[in-house]
C-alpha cells in the first residue's frame, strides 16, 4: 500500500496474539469498549453492522463530554484488512466535517502473533498534522498496547 507523508499516518508493531483474535476484537461489539480509547476515556456504547457499507458507530467519554463518531466500513478482509471511514454514516449519507479513513492490516507474525499495521488517511497535510498534534502515535499506540493486553487476557 502506497502512504502519502503528506496526508498519512501510520505504525507497525508486532502483537503477541493471533490475528484471528484481534480481528474478533475489532469487529466485535463487546470487545471495543476494552480498548478503543486511551484510558482513563471510555467508550460507551458501540454499534456495528460488519458489512461494506454497515456502520461503525461509536460514542466516547472524554472527561465527562460524550463525542459520537459515526462510521462506515469500506472493505472487509476477514482477519486480513479492515477499513472504515467517518467521511460517510451509514446509507453512504456524507459527513459534514469528516476526519479521516481508517486502516487496520494484519498478517501472521513469528510466534503465533500479529504484525499489526495502523493507517490513518487524512484528506488534507492540515488534518494530518492536527491528527499527529492531537497524539496519533500516542493515542494510537496505546489503543495497540491495551488491545493486546485484553486480547492476551481472552486467551486465559
Amino acid at each position: 500500500m502506497d502512504l502519502d507523508p503528506e496526508t498519512d499516518l501510520s505504525f507497525t508493531r508486532t502483537l503477541a496474539v493471533p490475528r484471528e483474535l484481534i480481528w474478533e476484537c475489532w469487529t466485535s461489539p463487546r470487545h471495543i469498549p476494552h480498548f478503543f480509547v486511551p484510558r482513563p476515556h471510555r467508550v460507551v456504547d458501540v454499534d456495528i453492522d460488519l458489512r461494506v457499507g454497515g456502520r461503525f458507530d461509536t460514542t466516547f467519554s472524554v472527561e465527562g463530554t460524550e463525542m459520537k463518531n459515526r462510521g462506515v466500513y469500506l472493505e472487509l478482509i476477514p482477519n486480513e484488512k479492515l477499513v472504515f471511514t467517518d467521511t460517510y454514516t451509514e446509507g453512504w449519507k456524507p459527513s459534514p466535517d469528516p476526519f479521516m479513513t481508517a486502516i487496520l492490516l494484519l498478517s501472521d507474525a513469528e510466534g503465533g502473533g500479529t504484525t499489526y499495521t495502523a493507517i490513518a488517511r487524512h484528506r488534507s497535510a492540515d488534518t494530518r498534522k492536527t491528527h499527529e498534534e492531537m497524539g496519533f502515535y500516542g493515542g494510537w499506540g496505546t489503543v495497540a498496547d491495551q488491545l493486546e493486553a485484553y486480547a492476551r487476557g481472552l486467551m486465559a
